[in-house]
């Protein structure tokens, strides 16, 4: 690690600005596990006066990477740069132990792999969501493995047919005058856990005059390797991903030559990294174009939407959303959702006020903010699963927080934070329902 490498610490003056919003100094309150204490770790490495030992490297290892730190800093300090670029010096076999290695190779040979994922959940569809499942959480059967495979089975839903095909048309028209083109990333983990999303926004798309282009190999964007800076399997994932979209659409491919408007997603961990394929593949002599220009064009759904509009016949269609008891939300008893800001859209993709605008669009909505709205859930990739009792600790306080907004639903843009937050919501007194906003829309465009 050389100094120039990490000249970007010299604006930090220490001032103590980003530790009430690090998530990891929330639960550990230790200076080391800080912004503050990484970067002065930083500086004494580049100085030579630190080993990056197996010590140092597990102060890193606690960083949920949720990028809150940047937001707060008064000087400017783009400590997201710091920690991408300290990321993959951390995957040196001897800064972790064995256990620690096997368990993160097994993560990376499985999370990003649609296939691979389906053929593992296939046999558990008849546990997952289901009273044997309740049975073995309340025994505590699934801790008889471990912490980390006990995180793992907490985070399984019950597991839906949609969720073992993709059964979509490479294009689904536009419903009436088509307003523009567009593609859709599926992502790997939220087609298995939660398949209704990418339903609904199939659904909203096509209702607001987007014909969408759904090519059917595609597999991981990269997120969940570039999070923990495995680098050159980031690198295979996003090539992939750029072919699978190039082998459907232009001249003679299956979706027709004409190109694409857009290319959305509908999970903001995945929006981060599809955003910056132009500074992951620009070492690469062949793919340093294509990755800028496919980055180019992507953008989230909810600030995608936001920026083009609803068309007028989606607006006219709205409908108010239902009560837990059936009745229709009103101006005098409107249904209150509770945002969560998930990391990486609102501190690593500056998207704040978009989801908020459009699910006010939605008649006789009322929205209420979270006291911590800008504090990671302790979902953060996979850092539920590889530090699960730090995320257990965030999970627990994330959902206390939305719950006491009042609110009648939470509502999440990201797959993992709404697994994280569904988690430790069954242990509130007031536990709430969390929802994708894309499915609110849905539901009330088609009558509430």
């Amino acid at each position: 690690m050389s100094s120039a490498t990490f000249s970007a610490t010299d604006a930090c003056v220490h001032c103590g600005f980003c530790l009430p919003t690090c998530a990891s100094y929330r639960v550990m309150a230790t200076e080391m596990d800080s912004p503050r204490g990484r970067i002065h770790a930083l500086k004494a490495i580049a100085a030579g006066e630190l080993q990056l030992d197996a010590t140092v490297a597990s102060h890193f290892d606690t960083c949920l990477g949720c990028f809150a730190c940047v937001t707060a800093c008064p000087s400017g300090v783009r400590y997201d740069q710091l920690i991408e670029a300290t990321r993959p010096q951390l995957n040196a076999p001897e800064l972790r132990s064995p256990a620690q290695r096997s368990f993160r190779k097994l993560l990376f040979a499985l999370l990003p792999y649609p296939k691979r994922l389906r053929a593992l959940l296939t046999p558990l569809r008849a546990y997952a969501g289901t009273p044997l499942q309740a049975f073995a959480r309340r025994r505590g059967l699934t801790g008889l493995f471990g912490p980390q495979l006990e995180a793992m089975e907490r985070l399984l839903p019950p597991l839906a047919p949609e969720a073992f095909r993709d059964s979509w048309p490479v294009v689904v028209p536009a419903r009436g005058p088509r307003r523009y083109r567009v593609g859709l990333v599926l992502g790997c983990v939220q087609r298995l856990f939660d398949p209704a999303v990418n339903s609904a926004a199939i659904n909203v798309l096509s209702a607001n005059g987007m014909e969408v282009v759904i090519p059917p190999n595609q597999g991981c964007c990269g997120a969940v390797t570039h999070h923990q800076g495995e680098l050159a399997q980031t690198r295979e994932l996003a090539t992939a991903l750029i072919d699978s979209f190039a082998q459907v659409v232009g001249e003679g491919r299956a979706a027709g030559p004409e190109p694409l408007d857009a290319v959305l997603v509908a999970a903001s961990g995945c929006g981060h990294t599809l955003k910056h394929y132009d500074s992951l593949l620009a070492a690469e002599p062949d793919w340093m174009q294509r990755g800028a220009t496919f980055a180019g064009q992507v953008a989230d759904i909810q600030e995608f939407l936001e920026r083009v509009g609803l068309s007028a016949d989606f607006q006219a269609a709205l409908k108010p959303l239902r009560h837990d008891d059936g009745s229709a939300a009103t101006a005098e008893h409107p249904l209150t959702l509770a945002y969560h800001d998930a990391c990486h859209m609102i501190h690593g993709q500056g998207l704040r006020d978009q989801p908020r605008a459009l699910l006010r669009q939605i008649p006789h909505v009322r929205l209420r903010e979270a006291v911590e709205a800008g504090v990671c859930c302790g979902s953060a990739g996979i850092y539920n699963l590889v530090q699960p009792l730090e995320a257990a600790e965030l999970g627990r306080l994330k959902a206390a927080d939305l719950s006491a907004t009042g609110a009648d639903l939470a509502v999440s843009a990201n797959i993992g934070c709404s697994l994280q937050i569904r988690q430790h919501m069954e242990s509130q007194p007031r536990p709430i329902s969390v929802r994708h906003p894309v499915q609110l829309l849905e539901q009330s465009f088609r009558g509430g």
